[in-house]
């Protein structure tokens, strides 16, 4: 995202430590729509959901609050028992995810975070929080989607119990307001390709990350847990190609990058920078922007891609 970028999806990512800290002034209004302690919960969502999902996944399970997985809506296991199932949903219109609501209705408690008050997953599921200051013009999700794993964070912590090593959202939103501001290396601006990796929570973002690069800028990008990486994946690392990590690095991986020739991005948690993952992915959507508006194409308006799926007869 350059200083002189126009695009609304631009004022969208540098709106978000405001709208960060407003989820979690928010939390008290919304905390029966979220899980309890000790609660099994499914985290469903699709796409951008489905990795916020993943990382709230492993940071609440991880920190103790009870057993937790994520699901593509799509994929959901309907045989397995759980006490809630917690659907994030931008516009509430998700073919998937209301079919699944609706599919499980009675049987287990269901709770969704969405944008828009009006949509059809206020009916489909039991309770609904509205982050509405947080929806979006862009068909390219970027706050909507933080200020959901922002607001899950803020319950975390105040149920008493982050995992090691993860920051309070406060010092999140501080990161993110430098992460708006740092420049983006011009070696980066112009790879060829860029391999995000994550580790536990920040597996989610790096898949995101990805995401973020694809949709917004047509790029050659892929995503993997830090440790799967050295198994087949960094084959495609080089010259003039990125390996982006969230979080900590695997002992050695950053010699075995330099060893290929390929350029290590670093940005957050033990690294010098010292940015909270999260915090991070605000640079990774920066620089989704930049590489879209380089190549002549519109941020705003993505190739390929509408705002919500909706399956005209919805799902078989």
């Amino acid at each position: 995202m350059s200083a002189t970028s126009s695009s609304r999806t631009s004022a969208e990512i540098a709106s978000q430590p405001a709208v960060w800290r407003r989820a979690a002034l928010a939390l008290p209004h919304h905390a029966t729509v979220l899980p309890r302690r000790g609660e099994r919960v499914a985290v469903v969502g699709c796409g951008t959901s489905w990795f916020m999902a993943q990382s709230y996944a492993v940071l609440r399970e991880s920190g103790g609050h009870g057993e937790t997985d994520a699901y593509a809506a799509s994929e959901f296991p309907y045989g397995r028992h759980y006490d809630r199932v917690l659907a994030i949903t931008r516009s509430g219109t998700t073919t998937e995810v209301l079919d699944l609501l609706r599919r499980v209705k009675g049987t287990v408690v269901t709770g969704a975070v969405t944008a828009d008050p009006a949509s059809p997953v206020n009916q489909a599921a039991d309770a609904v929080a509205v982050l509405d200051f947080a929806d979006e013009e862009s068909v390219v999700q970027t706050r909507f989607a933080t200020a959901n794993l922002a607001l899950l964070r803020a319950h975390l912590e105040a149920e008493g119990a982050l995992p090691a090593g993860v920051r309070t959202l406060d010092a999140a939103v501080r990161d993110a307001e430098q992460a708006l501001t740092r420049p983006l290396d011009a070696a980066v601006r112009d790879a060829e390709q860029v391999t995000f990796l994550g580790s536990g929570w920040t597996c989610g973002l790096a898949l995101e990350a990805a995401l973020k690069m694809r949709e917004a800028a047509g790029a050659w990008t892929e995503a993997y847990p830090a440790m799967e990486y050295r198994h087949g994946p960094i084959s495609i690392a080089g010259p003039g190609r990125i390996t982006w990590a969230f979080g900590e690095l695997p002992d050695g991986l950053a010699d075995d990058i330099a060893r290929v020739g390929g350029t290590l991005v670093a940005g957050s948690t033990a690294t010098p920078s010292g940015l909270d993952p999260l915090a991070d992915l605000v640079r990774a959507q920066r620089l989704a922007v930049a590489c879209a508006e380089a190549r002549g194409y519109d941020p705003d308006r993505p190739r390929n891609l509408t705002r919500s799926v909706v399956l005209q007869d919805g799902l078989a």
